[in-house]
């Protein structure tokens, strides 16, 4: 569903240049949901842009659902925003005026759909995701956890196969961030409608629920379980 191939990306120019994606080789399936951990700066974000179609990297490839893209701009893969990939990030992006089926519907409005067709869309969406007796709720009146489900229901009435999710419980409690997992388990497991989820966290107990781990480190990905991406076996090793 997904194939990143050779996928590399350099920040700065001459003695000042950093290169933080040294040559990225990874594959998804329909209805995945993969983690990825890797320390603070190694390329996740970044990773996670240039799928999304938010930045140009600068070798390799991407292919998704026959879409082959990667090294050109965002103007260039407008189409990837609008027909493969949704995003669901740390903070919600939420418009604080506008009830939960507005900021569902608006964001289907923006992509070309007639507002009657994105209305019922939104409302399968939040149905979807749990809330549907929230619709009509404005941000201010929901917790912090069914916030992050009405961002998940936006990215998800798309109809997109991908999903990037950049700490999607960074902003939650504990209990709130069990069930956006459940949720994610929920959409991917889907038997008539799987999407794939690619999602970064530092959280060892979310990554750990996953279906499967990937550690981004020194500029690459590898599999991973939760002791290699936390380096216990190195501090193991170490101690002996």
């Amino acid at each position: 569903m997904l194939e990143v191939e050779g996928l590399t990306k350099s920040f700065g120019m001459g003695s000042n240049k950093l290169q933080v994606l040294k040559g990225i080789d990874m594959e998804m399936k329909t209805g995945e949901l993969v983690a990825l951990m890797g320390p603070s700066g190694c390329g996740k974000s970044t990773l996670l842009n240039i799928i999304g179609g938010l930045l140009p990297g600068d070798g390799g490839k991407i292919t998704l659902k026959a879409r082959d893209y990667g090294l050109k701009g965002p103007s260039s893969v407008v189409d990837v925003r609008r027909d493969l990939v949704g995003w669901i990030f740390q903070d919600f992006h939420l418009l604080n005026h506008l009830s939960a089926m507005d900021n569902v519907a608006m964001a289907l409005e923006l992509s070309g759909i007639e507002s009657k067709e994105a209305e019922i869309r939104a409302a399968e969406a939040l149905n979807k995701v749990g809330l549907g007796d929230r619709m009509h709720h404005i941000p201010e009146q929901l917790s912090g956890g069914q916030q992050q489900r009405v961002a998940i229901a936006r990215a998800i009435a798309g109809n997109r196969p991908l999903l990037l999710a950049d700490e999607p419980t960074g902003n939650l409690d504990i209990a709130s961030g069990k069930d956006v997992l459940q949720l994610f388990k929920d959409l991917c497991h889907d038997e008539e409608n799987p999407i794939s989820i690619l999602m970064v966290t530092h959280d060892p107990e979310l990554a750990s629920n996953a279906d499967r781990m990937l550690l981004l480190t020194d500029g690459k990905t590898k599999a991973s379980d939760i002791r290699s991406a936390w380096g216990l076996d190195d501090l193991e090793g170490e101690e002996e």
